[in-house]
């Protein structure tokens, strides 16, 4: 979400009489995260400790629809990592509820966060000047996300808010369902500074950072066990109702260490501290998703870092079925490169990339950027591939969506360090 810096203080005390309003939940103090598609197809968490993720399923900006193709992927993640998924959905509605309404036909039945779950509108740009149309256009939001079975929350900042809407009716209506960000500065961030705490009735979560880790990533605190809404006791892997995505992540959960195979896609424990050679494995490994491209015994190689580690040390992110996200290829743009042609190779059409990829212009694309696509190989196109200085079949791998192995099988490859500029290879 937008990066914020807001120093509207308050003491711990009234921290303490916001949190004793409400009944006590299990989840009370728990820590999560927020996603939208620059945290990849799987997210990433900061902590061993985080127990919940936002996932953003898409929104609009002022009438115009952005779909976030990583959203199912991340969901069923999270669910996988035993973490209670939920949703917000960009909501740049200004003051109309005639867009609104359009936003929510498009997404609430795209939902896969089970029944219960949070929805949250998030409501941090495009405000119109009429301050109560605003405020009943977030108001018609969050009752068609009430009656759709879900619960309903909005996210800001406190000036924003201040400045366009109404919130006191949002209260009264919605109890305890803002969820406000404040941050002290940039610096790392693991835990909430209540000193910068936005002094608003009816918060339910504090984003309190967006360095939550280095390099970035929001940080958010339950105040008041809102996050175990669509969960059995708080259990991310018992949500109330069945979805496709968090099937899939209830799926991947249950794939013990001997069923780990070349294909699925992973995530390192945190409680991992060595690759099979006995290094120390650093933290920023833990906090990305790896493709596993060998395994033997009891250990798999994983791609990107191309080290070998124990296989009870990785927890399955999908089963490696068809409705996982190893249908999900990606491609790395070159130069000289245009969409139609990416697309003649994988067998579909520029449109269907362009809407995938949430490409507004399909002749503004750039080298380097990564494409992807999302469905099966029938009806794709021998595809090839030209070796450039500098390539190993690693990054080759990486770049078209596929694995060394399959590269080394396709080609008749007897060493595989051993490949040429300018040779030709079939993927």
């Amino acid at each position: 979400m937008k990066k914020l810096i807001k120093k509207a203080a308050i003491g711990m005390v009234a921290f303490f009489v916001v949190t004793a309003s409400g009944p006590v939940f299990a989840a009370v103090g728990d820590q999560g995260v927020d996603w939208s598609k620059y945290n990849g197809d799987y997210g990433n968490f900061g902590y061993a400790h985080d127990k919940f993720a936002f996932s953003q399923i898409g929104g609009t900006y002022g009438g115009s629809f952005v779909d976030q193709a990583t959203y199912s992927t991340q969901v069923a993640s999270a669910i996988a990592q035993g973490k209670r998924a939920h949703t917000y959905i960009w909501y740049q509605v200004g003051g109309s509820q005639e867009v609104a309404k359009a936003a929510l036909d498009r997404y609430l039945p795209k939902i896969q966060t089970p029944k219960n779950s949070i929805v949250a509108l998030d409501y941090e740009s495009g405000a119109s000047g009429d301050k109560q149309a605003n405020t009943d256009a977030i108001l018609y939001g969050m009752r068609r996300v009430k009656a759709a079975g879900y619960t309903p929350m909005y996210y800001s900042d406190k000036p924003y808010t201040l400045a366009n809407v109404n919130y006191k009716q949002i209260i009264k209506e919605f109890p305890n369902s803002l969820w406000i960000a404040a941050y002290p500065n940039y610096e790392v961030t693991p835990v909430p500074n209540y000193s910068f705490f936005p002094s608003m009735d009816g918060i339910s979560v504090f984003q309190f950072t967006s360095t939550y880790v280095a390099g970035g990533l929001d940080g958010n605190v339950d105040l008041t066990g809102i996050t175990d809404k669509g969960y059995e006791n708080g259990n991310a892997t018992k949500p109330d109702t069945d979805t496709p995505a968090t099937d899939d992540g209830k799926d991947a959960n249950e794939v013990t260490p001997s069923e780990i195979q070349e294909g699925m896609t992973v995530t390192i424990k945190f409680s991992a501290t060595n690759y099979s050679t006995g290094q120390a494995i650093p933290k920023w490994v833990k906090e990305n998703s790896y493709k596993v491209l060998q395994k033997s015994g009891n250990k798999v190689l994983l791609d990107n870092i191309m080290s070998w580690v124990a296989a009870n040390d990785v927890q399955a992110l999908d089963t490696g079925g068809s409705n996982s996200a190893g249908n999900i290829q990606t491609y790395i743009v070159q130069s000289g490169d245009t969409l139609s042609g990416i697309a003649s190779n994988w067998g579909t059409n520029w449109q269907e990339l362009a809407r995938q990829n949430s490409l507004s212009n399909p002749n503004m694309i750039y080298t380097g950027q990564v494409i992807r696509f999302t469905g099966g190989q029938s009806g794709a196109t021998s595809r090839s591939y030209t070796v450039q200085s500098g390539d190993n079949l690693s990054s080759i791998a990486s770049r078209l969506g596929t694995t060394v192995q399959s590269l080394v099988s396709m080609n008749g490859i007897s060493n595989p360090n051993l490949i040429y500029a300018g040779q030709t290879l079939n993927y």
